[in-house]
């Protein structure tokens, strides 16, 4: 297996590998933990330009009734009005609308996140991890990044307050990205 981070030789489109791409979420619980989360079903694509990767794209949708965060009861209560509100909004939709290489391995990935009703210009940091062929002949490629949010400005509301001062849960969500993406013939 060899491995490069040459842009030139990554040159193509790409299709998200769901059984080895992550796409979580990390929350502080009663101000004193971290709730970690993730959301199991999704699909997504990428034209990757080596030679110019202000030309490459990505785009991202996310089944919101895919929420796993390893807790039966706090999976149901993300999928109500309380949060994703999953009946009206089955999809969280990311489409980028630029991005900029900062680095010979990182890139400023600007696009928009739709979260139930409110579509919102983002921006992030992405690092090319590496790429490689797998034993099965297939050429993939790896990138981690990760966003911090207010989920109130997707109109993520709910809370609770804690009887010695605090709320239930954060107002700020990291969004947290390990992607392995599949080549395209």
């Amino acid at each position: 297996m060899t491995t490069t981070t040459d842009l030139t030789q990554l040159t193509g489109d790409y299709v998200l590998d769901g059984a080895h791409t992550r796409l979580g979420f990390v929350a502080r619980h009663a101000m004193v933990t971290k709730v970690r989360g993730a959301f199991n079903e999704f699909e997504g694509t990428a034209h990757i330009d080596g030679q110019d990767p202000s030309n490459s794209s990505v785009t991202i949708v996310i089944k919101t009734a895919s929420v796993d965060t390893r807790n039966e009861q706090r999976d149901g209560h993300l999928r109500t009005n309380d949060f994703f509100e999953i009946e009206t909004y089955p999809e969280i939709r990311f489409a980028s609308t630029a991005i900029r290489q900062s680095d010979e391995t990182t890139f400023a990935v600007t696009g928009d996140l739709t979260i139930k009703d409110v579509t919102k210009s983002v921006t992030f940091e992405l690092e090319l991890t590496g790429a490689a062929t797998d034993p099965f002949g297939n050429q993939r490629v790896g990138f981690e990044g990760s966003l911090q949010i207010n989920r109130k400005d997707w109109n993520v509301t709910w809370n609770a307050p804690l009887e010695a001062g605090g709320v239930l849960v954060s107002e700020k969500v990291t969004l947290e990205f390990e992607i392995s993406a599949i080549k395209q013939a």
